[in-house]
């Protein structure tokens, strides 16, 4: 149970920490720019929130296996990623990263125009720009998307254990204990459920009262 609790919090803070790094500058692009094939962009990026995890899976297992489309040269240099803690990264930032990106856009959609033109006439670049005007403002709702995608990479499962197997201390996280504690022991599995929705509860409380202290501090 404690190994896959510390790897569910690994490979979940690591799968929204890559989440954020490069939903960031796709959010930004989506919500700032009109250009052809946008809404094939937005669909493509909306696709994994409605796609059943274990197609999800399966894609990425055609994708990356050993005989999949980019898996045969990546094994050719002896690097594996399928039944590895890496497919656990890939197969929670596949599904969670829509939450993200989707916060993102709401949130750099929200930030007045007018704010970044007047940063820009006092001779900001673009990076100050959104480093100290547009960041800052809509940042509040990136946290609140950031802890969204947290939560779901936590619990994500059919895409996982299709992709990355269900091996204790190698790729078996919390959801997939569960899932063999079901079939195992009914009170081994209800005891890592509380620890899973403990532990989930925590950490959004937090995000939630930051969140809160920060929206006061702003309005005060």
């Amino acid at each position: 149970a404690l190994q896959a609790m510390r790897l569910s919090l690994i490979t979940s803070t690591t799968a929204t920490a890559l989440a954020v790094l490069l939903g960031l500058s796709a959010a930004w692009l989506l919500s700032r720019r009109r250009f052809r094939g946008r809404t094939v962009v937005e669909t493509l990026i909306d696709l994994p929130m409605v796609l059943p995890p274990a197609v999800a899976g399966l894609a990425l297992l055609m994708a990356f296996g050993r005989r999949g489309l980019l898996g045969q040269p990546l094994s050719l240099l002896g690097i594996e990623v399928v039944f590895t803690p890496v497919a656990v990264v890939m197969a929670q930032l596949f599904i969670a990263s829509p939450f993200f990106v989707k916060a993102a856009i709401a949130g750099f959609g929200a930030v007045s125009h007018d704010l970044e033109e007047a940063a820009r006439l006092d001779g900001a670049g673009a990076l100050e720009v959104f480093r100290y005007v547009t960041l800052p403002l809509a940042r509040n709702i990136l946290y609140s998307g950031a802890a969204m995608t947290w939560a779901r990479a936590l619990g994500e499962f059919g895409a996982t254990i299709i992709f990355a197997g269900n091996f204790p201390g190698r790729t078996q996280t919390m959801p997939l204990a569960i899932y063999l504690g079901i079939e195992l022991d009914i009170s081994l599995a209800l005891t890592l459920s509380v620890m899973l929705l403990g532990v989930a509860f925590l950490v959004l409380l937090v995000v939630k009262r930051v969140l809160h202290r920060q929206i006061a501090a702003v309005q005060a």
